[in-house]
């Protein structure tokens, strides 16, 4: 490769570190990740996918933070990267009771896993096809020493009586079971372990709506009883309107708006939001709908557009959009938008 055709390989790691808060559960500080792309013989990387590029955003105790965005814009990732289950973070923190998740070791990582656990979003793939589902609920729990060993069928039994199974469901097989039932199994196998904090990786997107109805009650009520905190993952923003207490809108990477659900969903800022929004079905025939309908696709994580990511797509799009890019300002208590319409506010 020439030397005037290089790949710019530098990584921007630069932010202030925040002061931890002891209401938040969760920080996040300006979190990256980025995966490699290698090309050639000797596997060079030559430029990076970056799916996370910068995303800040706090999370009280006790509350759900939904978070939103198109298929490909970084959510997953993200709720992987705060777990610690997409290897190493490429820059920023995440303070987990005030703690740097990264700065653990593996001894004390595996300790701190009963504590965040993950709700994945296809039940059957993740789930062992050849245990019965009470050893899949109880394996983790035997081998973090939950409960003492003749406490532990009882345990398992009340575990699956709040997640709507019964006992004698036990030694029945995860294909015995509907889809539904799947997803109360990996909630169970998550809430066995006495979590504080729980990922939910869009937990109803592959079931029917009215199961969907009745996972997110039960995520509600185990929430109340235990003081959960979730970050709930999703694509539907009827569900994330119902079950979030604040909500974070992802787009190519960045956290595009963040603040509580209802300002977001009363008064959305930022012209992708909106997009979004104006795309949620009213469940009424004479209802007027005004779509908004993004033109073009979405760029390439890997070659990001300069300025700001959503200008190539936006029709409120200025002149400095395109070569500026915006930076996170609160426009109102507690609702941050990252837009170049909203910096003379």
């Amino acid at each position: 490769m020439s030397e005037n055709n290089k790949v710019d390989l530098t990584i921007d790691d630069t932010y202030t570190p925040v002061e931890y808060d002891d209401q938040y559960i969760l920080m996040v500080n300006n979190l990256k990740k980025y995966f490699p792309i290698k090309d050639g013989m000797l596997q060079q990387t030559v430029g990076y996918v970056k799916a996370v590029d910068g995303v800040t955003f706090n999370i009280k105790r006790g509350t759900t933070m939904g978070l939103v965005g198109e298929s490909g814009c970084g959510k997953t990732t993200t709720g992987r990267t705060i777990l610690r289950l997409a290897g190493e973070k490429t820059g920023g923190q995440v303070l987990f009771n005030g703690q740097e998740v990264y700065d653990f070791s593996n001894k004390e990582m595996r300790k701190k896993r009963t504590e965040m656990q993950i709700i994945f979003q296809d039940p059957f793939s993740s789930l062992q096809p050849r245990m019965p589902i009470g050893e899949i609920i109880g394996e983790a729990v035997r081998e973090h020493n939950i409960v003492p060993k003749e406490e532990y069928d009882d345990y398992i039994d009340k575990i699956m009586d709040e997640c709507g199974l019964q006992p004698f469901q036990k030694d029945r097989y995860p294909h015995e079971f509907s889809g539904g039932q799947r997803q109360r199994i990996c909630i169970a196998r998550a809430l066995a372990l006495n979590p504080e904090f729980v990922v939910c990786d869009e937990p109803v997107s592959a079931l029917d709506v009215s199961i969907q109805a009745q996972i997110i009650n039960l995520l509600n009520d185990l929430q109340e009883k235990h003081n959960l905190t979730y970050l709930f993952i999703s694509h539907d923003l009827s569900v994330v309107e119902h079950i979030s207490d604040t909500v974070g809108v992802m787009y190519l990477g960045n956290l595009v708006e963040y603040g509580p659900t209802d300002r977001i969903f009363n008064n959305p800022l930022h012209p992708y939001t909106k997009a979004l929004l104006s795309a949620v079905p009213v469940p009424d025939p004479d209802a007027k709908m005004n779509r908004i309908v993004l033109e073009g696709t979405i760029p390439s994580p890997a070659n990001p557009p300069s300025g700001c990511k959503f200008h190539t797509r936006c029709s409120e799009c200025m002149e400095c959009c395109k070569n500026k890019a915006p930076v996170m300002k609160e426009v109102e208590k507690d609702h941050f938008v990252v837009c170049h319409l909203y910096d003379e506010q």
